[in-house]
C-alpha cells in the first residue's frame, strides 16, 4: 500500500468516526419524530473533505472502493440539501448510518497488509 492510499484510508476512517460522533451528537433515535437540528457548517466541512476523497480515490482504489467513497459523498450531499429542521431525528439517523456504512465499505475493501492488522485481524488472511 502506497502513502498516499495509506493516507487517504485514514481520513476515511476519520470521516467515519466523525459521521458516527455526529450521529450520537444529535441524540436522534429511530422512534424520534422532533425536527433534528443538525449543524451544517460542520456537515458542509465533512462533506468537502468526502467529496475530496472520492476525487482522489480514484487513480488509488479498485472501483467498488471509490463508489462506495461515491455514495457516501452523495448521501451527505442529500443530507445537506435537506438540513436544518426539514427532516426528523429519525430520518436524520438513518442517512447518518447510510453515509457511515458506505463509508464502511470502502474501508473494509481497502487492503490491509497483514503486518499492519490487529492480531485478531491476522488470522482470517
Amino acid at each position: 500500500m502506497t502513502s498516499e492510499q495509506r493516507q487517504l484510508r485514514q481520513t476515511l476512517i476519520f470521516l467515519r468516526t466523525s459521521f458516527e460522533a455526529v450521529q450520537h451528537s444529535i441524540a436522534g433515535r429511530l422512534d424520534d419524530p422532533l425536527p433534528c437540528w443538525l449543524d451544517t457548517s460542520m456537515l458542509t466541512l465533512l462533506s468537502r473533505e468526502l467529496t475530496r476523497c472520492s476525487q482522489q480515490a480514484k487513480p488509488l482504489f479498485a472501483p467498488p472502493v471509490t463508489e462506495e467513497i461515491f455514495i457516501a459523498s452523495q448521501q451527505c450531499d442529500l443530507l445537506l440539501k435537506q438540513c436544518p429542521g426539514v427532516l426528523s431525528s429519525a430520518v436524520c439517523h438513518r442517512q447518518l448510518s447510510a453515509i457511515m456504512l458506505a463509508l464502511t465499505n470502502a474501508i473494509e475493501q481497502i487492503n490491509t497488509p497483514a503486518k499492519r492488522r490487529w492480531p485478531w485481524q491476522r488470522a482470517f488472511t
